[in-house]
């Protein structure tokens, strides 16, 4: 009889999800595994009344054939199930593609598939399902070893970019880096919640099926970020799947969208991999020749700046994560923030402090800009930053942050009417985080810079206001890793420089 007791399931999956890491099995093969079965599961029960929805997998190859087998006889089944649907179409299909059991051995497989046999998923609502795999995803973007954090944005962050924004139902959301679907998860949730809207049955329709779109790079992130949607009632087994897996800096858009909400990749550099004459490993700077691009560059960040403009509709809004570099370096750097501060209202930027990326090393800001209709005068007229980051601290673990965090920063910002807002800085209150400039002493800047910040840092003239040792010791790691990252850059321009 199937389990549906949500608390107990969501205890199994990560009991289950402990043992088998104390076993050398790591989050994220165990992530795939689940996904796979998973999915497999739910397509069965789809296939009986009262839905009797046929997603066309091959009976030889569905959930039944599966469930009884065990030992090498599942492994070689499993194996070869993998494989055929990884040739079926839609959301399936993709799911699938490239799909291989990460599990050395039989028993861990059986373990899983029999954990999930025993529970009826369909009938799950979307808010424990999502939260099981969200929790999953979090742990995976924790384990360091596996690279997975950078694909994840804290949540936290991503709620109060969302709340800032504040998306309107039936319009569409675009984030061309989507990672997990992050982005994705909390419009949905903003828009579901019934303190902001009361969605009639069209505007239902649509936020599932028409509102998100997305790209992905990353094979694994891409299948990870499907199966976060689905769970969370977003799109549909046999449906058009709303993420596109390929480089979305590679062309122009074919269609424009009302929000973008993103956090592109870090990295200074865009390059690619390939193989010389050789047969030796190369990687060469990748730059995208894209006509509707203000500057030519291979800087990765500037590049999807450049992008979310153009896929912007003339009256869309953005908030986009992007590392400090884009904020202050000079050359493609001066001309892609002279011309977003002419074409658009660049009207917010959030300096965010260290500790809250599970990558270490990034110092990162938000950038809030509305898209405007060609003018021959610049659309900025002012620019009010916040500074998060001066005097605060948080680590992942100890002091992790938290939505609480950010409601002051909500506060000055004023969604409902962001042309009524308050300095919270002033000469009599120097210590005031939320400051305005005015467009004219932006350009006045050298570099045009962005990187803004006025508040005194504490630590540095009084020792009783340093931070705790393991938040002083992260910062010190980021700055060394910030460091390594910048010698990195620096020796593959020595590199190219000396091939020229």
């Amino acid at each position: 009889m199937p389990d549906n007791n949500s608390s107990a399931i969501t205890q199994k999956v990560w009991s289950m999800c402990g043992v088998l890491y104390d076993d050398g099995v790591s989050y994220g093969d165990y992530l795939e595994q689940l996904t796979y079965l998973i999915f497999l599961k739910m397509a069965n029960e789809y296939s009986k009344p009262p839905y009797k929805r046929s997603l066309g997998i091959p009976e030889k190859f569905n959930w039944e054939k599966l469930y009884p087998l065990s030992g090498a006889e599942l492994e070689n089944h499993y194996k070869k199930t993998l494989e055929a649907l990884a040739k079926l179409g839609g959301i399936l299909g993709e799911i699938f593609t490239g799909a291989q059991n990460k599990l050395s051995e039989a028993a861990k497989l059986k373990r899983i598939v029999n954990m999930i046999g025993e529970v009826n998923w369909v009938s799950m609502s979307a808010d424990v399902k999502g939260d099981i795999y969200e929790g999953l995803l979090e742990k995976n973007a924790e384990d360091t070893k596996s690279g997975a954090g950078q694909y994840f944005t804290p949540r936290p962050l991503i709620r109060a970019m969302v709340a800032c924004l504040k998306p309107e139902p039936e319009k569409t959301i675009v984030d061309p880096a989507c990672g997990t679907g992050g982005f994705f998860l909390a419009a949905y949730d903003f828009l579901t919640n019934p303190e902001h809207y009361k969605l009639d049955r069209k505007q239902r329709e649509f936020l599932k099926y028409k509102t998100f779109y997305g790209w992905e790079i990353v094979p694994n992130t891409f299948r990870l970020c499907l199966m976060n949607l689905f769970l969370h009632n977003i799109g549909d087994l046999d449906g058009k799947v709303p993420v596109i897996r390929n480089d979305a800096l590679l062309s122009a858009p074919k269609e424009t969208f009302d929000y973008v909400l993103t956090n592109p990749p870090f990295g200074k550099k865009s390059s690619m991999t390939f193989t010389n004459d050789e047969g030796e490993q190369e990687k060469e700077d990748l730059v995208y020749n894209r006509q509707d691009f203000w500057a030519t560059t291979s800087n990765k960040q500037l590049n999807f700046v450049q992008h979310i403009h153009s896929i912007l509709k003339s009256d869309g809004k953005a908030a986009v994560v992007v590392p400090d570099n884009v904020l202050f370096e000079g050359g493609a750097g001066e001309i892609v923030r002279k011309k977003l501060l002419e074409t658009t209202d660049l009207h917010t930027i959030l300096r965010l402090p260290t500790g809250v990326f599970y990558k270490q090393g990034v110092k990162a800001n938000v950038i809030f800009f509305d898209n405007k209709s060609a003018n021959p005068n610049p659309w900025t007229k002012e620019v009010w930053v916040y500074d998060f980051r001066t005097n605060i601290h948080f680590t992942l673990k100890q002091n992790p942050l938290c939505f609480e965090d950010l409601q002051e920063f909500i506060k000055c910002y004023n969604p409902d009417n962001r042309y009524k807002r308050k300095e919270t800085w002033s000469e009599k209150k120097p210590e005031g985080r939320f400051r305005c400039f005015a467009y004219k002493e932006i350009l006045e800047r050298d570099k045009t810079s962005l990187d803004i910040f006025w508040l005194k840092d504490k630590s540095l003239t009084d020792l009783d206001s340093l931070p705790d040792p393991d938040v002083l010791a992260t910062e010190i790691m980021e700055n060394l890793e910030t460091a390594l990252e910048n010698f990195k850059v620096l020796m593959n321009n020595l590199d190219t420089g000396m091939e020229d």
